[in-house]
């Protein structure tokens, strides 16, 4: 746990119980602080006076006496509109924080002798697959490191900062936008595209959020940049303004463009690599340093993700990229580096080979299944179906703005889809004649897709990448990735071990 700083025997207002918020009262108890709890939810104040925690109505508290409100990253800052307890707090002059404002004060409390780095990523898509990769990487290259945030243990839970040399952060707009004075030494946004517009007012006030990782930076931090979209570069150029530390990472740079900022590039070496490296066969990733002025130092790439088996396609080869950039800014050597790449196991639900099926005929062939459960925009499923030639799709469950329209350009990589929950019927009218068919449920989509793929023969990839929200049928993506594990091992599938 890391104790919180600066609240010993006062008073701090703590809404919402779920982790983040019994994670921070703990902390902040440990600190000295004297934490009031609440929550509209039963079990949660249950949980908290089981601990021994002061529970209090805050809905007719007396605000003047708090030092701050500690807000749940899921109750609403601003959009649709500011939560009751935002009111209050405003109305009384209490500043309105979370977690990771308390994990950057704890850590700005420590002895710089003792103080360890901090490595944050955001973004839409990537950055949990980011964070766990630049963790192991990391890990492999000997430093003790602890990783969470919004992704496994909550920050605030993860050991004092006196015991490790290295946090890795992941962090959500929602945390984002309760931070003033988080300073990252390296700073990650992986990409930005629509999501999340209600809690942010629309999409100026989504970047807005997540360009706040960078606020508070200072000339010696890191920025590392995802330059693929448009509000990328936006978020390089202000950052330039300010005479920041900023190295781009992109997937479509043409190796004769030299980012003058410095860059880590990835190229797919079919198109766009020089001769020196042409020989690589097509369709392979690599990354390329242009930080130093060269696309590719003296004619050798940094990396071939090739041997890399849980970093598959385009999208994979950036978050490598930011995770080499990440662990040559700590020190680490190139050569650790790359080899952690390599050994990278991969994360549940993320591009994630669940199991496969071996066809025992003349023809052979196998059918993998890929549970990427973590796609629940459209964007993120893109990422999945340009990873494979050809696939046999489950997707569907509680739709984005603007459904899968924008992947119109990739239903010719699509074999069949299988739709299943409330956008099936709004996405079969998307598809129009793409082979198609409403599935309904997990179970019917797997076992429907896995004829399919038998049927086609040669190898095969089942693919669930949802391009949704689980909620209408699951309570959450990791729920609706096992339901998809075990559909496929009850079809007989062998577990696939990652080696």
């Amino acid at each position: 746990m890391i104790p919180v700083p600066g609240f010993a025997g006062r008073r701090v207002a703590v809404f919402g119980l779920g982790r983040s918020g019994i994670t921070a009262a703990r902390a902040l108890k440990a600190g000295g602080a004297e934490p009031v709890l609440w929550d509209d939810g039963v079990s949660g104040r249950m949980q908290a006076e089981a601990e021994g925690f002061s529970l209090e109505d805050l809905t007719v508290a007396d605000w003047s006496g708090f030092a701050a409100l500690v807000l749940s990253p899921g109750a609403p800052l601003t959009h649709p509109k500011p939560h009751w307890t935002v009111d209050k707090a405003t109305a009384a002059g209490v500043p309105v924080i979370g977690d990771i404002e308390l994990f950057a004060r704890a850590i700005a409390a420590t002895p710089a002798s003792l103080r360890p780095r901090v490595i944050a990523i955001t973004g839409t898509n990537g950055k949990s697959t980011t964070t766990a990769l630049i963790g192991w990487v990391l890990k492999q290259a000997g430093l003790k490191v602890a990783v969470g945030g919004n992704i496994g243990i909550g920050v605030l839970a993860l050991p004092a900062p006196t015991e490790v040399e290295a946090y890795v952060i992941e962090v959500s707009s929602y945390q984002l936008d309760l931070t003033t004075t988080f300073a990252p030494d390296v700073a990650i946004l992986t990409n930005i595209s629509p999501d999340h517009l209600d809690r942010h007012g629309g999409m100026e006030g989504y970047v807005a959020a997540k360009a706040r990782l960078f606020q508070a930076q200072g000339p010696q931090a890191v920025a590392l940049v995802g330059v693929d979209d448009d509000w990328g570069w936006a978020t390089v150029n202000a950052l330039n303004a300010r005479h920041l530390r900023v190295t781009t990472i992109t997937t479509r740079t043409p190796p004769e463009f030299i980012d003058p900022t410095g860059g880590v590039p990835v190229a797919d070496l079919a198109e766009r690599l020089p001769d020196q490296v042409a020989a690589f066969e097509a369709g392979r990733f690599i990354i390329v340093d242009a930080t130093g002025g060269r696309l590719v130092a003296d004619g050798v790439a940094i990396a071939d993700l090739a041997p890399a088996r849980s970093l598959p396609g385009r999208h994979n080869a950036q978050n490598a990229a930011f995770a080499w950039a990440a662990a040559r800014a700590l020190g680490v050597s190139h050569e650790a580096a790359v080899q952690g790449l390599m050994t990278f196991p991969g994360l549940a639900h993320r591009m994630e080979t669940v199991g496969q099926l071996h066809r025992q005929t003349d023809q052979g062939g196998t059918i993998k299944f890929v549970n990427d459960s973590k796609a629940t925009n459209a964007d993120a499923a893109r990422q999945a179906l340009m990873s494979y030639p050809t696939s046999f799709w489950i997707a569907g469950g509680r739709a984005k703005d603007g459904g899968i329209e924008d992947l119109r350009d990739l239903f010719p990589r699509i074999a069949r889809a299988y739709l299943i929950g409330e956008a099936a019927g709004d996405f079969a009218r998307t598809l129009g004649d793409t082979p198609h068919v409403i599935a309904g449920d997990m179970a019917t989509a797997v076992a429907l897709a896995a004829a399919d793929a038998r049927a086609a023969g040669g190898d095969q990839i089942v693919l669930l990448s949802p391009a949704c929200a689980s909620f209408d049928q699951f309570p959450d993506f990791e729920v609706r990735g096992e339901a998809f594990r075990a559909a496929v091992l009850n079809l007989g599938a062998t577990p696939f071990v990652q080696g």
